[in-house]
């Protein structure tokens, strides 16, 4: 994602199909890359709600019942405490399909003859080597609709998912890669209910993916100036529900504060000083809670394991994701040169 000029022409990208390293660069991009789209922002973890189910085998009807009372109000409490600063996208299944259609100030990526462009409805005029996209004209339509711009030129109007914000995001840094987030989504079993703690934000990549799926993110920067350019990423991603603070982890971690707003469900790393920060983490998480962390040396990645082992979490295991792409020409099909290895993730749980 890049900053907003009055025509938002910093928000043109053309398209490729590079490999990991490629993804660090610049903004530009041809159409949506298959991989990236295996990071399906919108999933969220189906949660069982029968918890207690009535066995029926020996149990008496006036247990049952208590049983039934206590996980009713654990529910409902457990509920009550995490609705707040939740902005409610991707949390609610329903048959509302007004919901569908595009408002004043919704971002929306705009895609035609191979070409992408982040924009926001209602705001302006879009302009692009196709012609000029009058952005009002946005108010109204559905997704997956066509405008026009003033050439004639038909763009689609798609609905932006988390790998788009992957490729737009004004970057600061290198950012997590999508492989390596979704190992942690899926490993931490990140779901609705969960309030998250992250470290080192950066450019915003993963906090933005956890946002999308959590119902709160917490995530500090000691960078101020990454600081303010994650949180308008944020902005203009549309994600309401993450709080990126400028600010050092290793001070604030110990605060009375922060403890205040947990006990977290499950905490990131992202930072060189990571192996220091896992015993006030493990104080921070919730009972099952789980502890991610991303090294992208050996050194770090082994300090980081130890600290964990010695803290006495109950499960902890590192792992390496090397995603290798496949060449696809009329030649033939064969597996890219290209190294698919960014870092090492450390996962604990208490």
């Amino acid at each position: 994602m890049s900053d907003n000029s009055g025509h938002h022409n910093a928000m043109d990208s053309s398209t490729t199909s590079s490999a990991a390293e490629d993804n660090r660069n610049a903004m530009d991009s041809r159409a949506p890359n298959a991989n990236h789209n295996a990071m399906d922002s919108s999933a969220t973890s189906d949660i069982s709600e029968n918890r207690n189910d009535t066995d029926n085998n020996g149990i008496s009807d006036d247990n049952n019942a208590m049983d039934s009372k206590v996980d009713s109000k654990a529910a409902k409490d457990n509920r009550s405490d995490r609705d707040g600063g939740n902005n409610g996208a991707s949390r609610i299944c329903s048959d509302d399909h007004s919901i569908d259609t595009i408002t004043s100030g919704q971002h929306v990526l705009l895609r035609a003859e191979g070409r992408e462009y982040f924009a926001v409805a209602g705001e302006g005029k879009l302009h692009t080597d196709l012609g000029i996209v009058d952005l009002a004209a946005l108010q109204g339509k559905s997704w997956g609709e066509a405008v026009l711009s003033h050439k004639g030129v038909a763009f689609t109007v798609i609905r932006p998912r988390a790998p788009d914000l992957f490729r737009h995001m004004k970057r600061t840094g290198a950012p997590m890669m999508p492989k390596d987030i979704g190992a942690i989504i899926a490993y931490t079993g990140l779901c609705p209910t969960d309030v998250v703690l992250d470290a080192g934000t950066g450019s915003g990549v993963l906090a933005a993916y956890l946002g999308i799926i959590a119902c709160r993110v917490i995530s500090y920067e000691s960078n101020e100036r990454f600081a303010e350019n994650a949180r308008r990423n944020m902005e203009r991603a549309g994600i309401a529900n993450v709080d990126v603070r400028h600010g050092d982890i290793l001070e604030a971690i110990e605060s009375p504060g922060l403890a205040g707003e947990g006990p977290f469900d499950v905490i990131t790393l992202d930072l060189q000083e990571a192996a220091g920060i896992v015993p006030a983490a493990r104080r921070l998480l919730r009972a099952g809670g789980f502890l991610a962390a991303y090294s992208p040396f050996f050194e770090q990645a082994t300090e980081v394991r130890s600290a964990v082992e010695r803290e006495g979490f109950a499960e902890a295991t590192t792992i390496v994701i090397n995603e290798h792409k496949l060449e696809v020409s009329k030649r033939g099909t064969r597996p890219s040169t290209r190294v698919g290895h960014t870092g090492f993730i450390t996962i604990a749980r208490k």
